[in-house]
């Protein structure tokens, strides 16, 4: 498995397992499944919900000694209800009690979007709250405690624009060292991804395959496909592979990490299978040439109801 190095010689394996939406009742089968696969990097997060599942997972897989917790890779993050200093720490120490844990290897603030504690999603205005009440900066402070008492080894965040990790930056002992996006060749995020370089900022794809399998309330008709490009199912034919596969290889050959999600046993092992497809340079330029321009995961929930938010405040212009 290819991997990435963070600056103190840690190393994070470049296919990982996501676990959004992978439903109580599949996802431990799906942990399991991946692991025995040859997956080492589980990526989870609270708002999930099942990361007690995936706890009780892990120690079945450690238990059996199929691999030992130095083996792994697990990565969580801080929901937007739990920024506020006096919240974090509680909202660490569940996710490792649910994950039957005693550090994270990298744990990420979720998004640059605050919520009153104990909200889920929004469905008022009175569900927000801004970032003047909980700032960043106060959140990332008291990560940086909890990294000093060893309960994570490295972090990082998710859907932050450059502005926003600037803003960290600034007030940072602890560098940001990952940040989690939406990435594929509907979505190349160049100038954020060579930011990110430039700082040290390690970057891993969400959404890959484009989140086919997020809810209908969430999606536009008229959205475009990934699998059926015809460019990339041009490569596909041509590798005599799928078509996640060219987009998980693409991914990795733009040295970013990246967390298909699937509790299909088949799919898991073919994901990780990528590792064996080899695109050329002809092949790369082709994706990159693709013009078509799509967010699937827009962030408009975070926009409603006279949101503080807007859309500029969470993406690059």
């Amino acid at each position: 498995m290819k991997q990435l190095s963070f600056s103190n010689g840690d190393q994070i394996p470049m296919i990982g397992l996501g676990t959004w939406k992978s439903a109580p009742g599949k996802v431990y089968d799906a942990v399991i499944a991946a692991i025995e696969a040859g997956y080492r990097h589980i990526d989870c997060a609270a708002i999930y919900g099942n990361e007690a599942e995936i706890g009780q997972a892990l120690q079945k897989v450690m238990k059996d000694g199929i691999v030992k917790r130095e083996e792994l890779w697990i990565t969580s993050k801080l929901w937007n209800d739990s920024h506020k200093a006096a919240h974090v720490k509680p909202a660490l120490e569940k996710t490792l009690s649910d994950l039957q844990l005693d550090y994270l290897d990298l744990y990420l603030i979720h998004w640059p979007v605050t919520l009153k504690h104990g909200t889920t999603y929004p469905r008022s205005r009175a569900d927000f709250i801004s970032l003047e009440e909980a700032p960043l900066g106060e959140t990332w402070t008291t990560m940086e405690s909890c990294a000093k008492q060893g309960m994570i080894r490295h972090l990082g965040v998710s859907n932050f624009k450059i502005d926003k990790i600037k803003e960290i930056q600034r007030q940072a002992d602890i560098q940001p060292e990952m940040n989690q996006i939406e990435l594929h060749p509907f979505l190349t995020q160049d100038k954020l991804i060579n930011y990110c370089r430039e700082n040290g900022i390690l970057v891993t794809a969400y959404s890959p395959l484009g989140s086919r399998d997020r809810p209908n309330s969430s999606k536009k008709a008229d959205e475009p496909n990934l699998f059926t490009h015809p460019t990339i199912q041009q490569i596909a034919d041509k590798h005599q592979c799928s078509a996640p596969q060219v987009l998980i290889t693409w991914a990795v050959q733009r040295d970013t990490i990246v967390i298909p999600k699937s509790t299909t046993p088949a799919h898991i092992r073919q994901n990780l299978e990528s590792i064996k497809v080899s695109l050329d340079t002809e092949d790369m330029q082709a994706i990159q040439n693709i013009k078509q321009a799509y967010r699937f995961l827009d962030g408009g929930l975070w926009t409603r109801y006279d949101s503080p938010f807007e859309m500029e405040d969470l993406w690059e212009a």
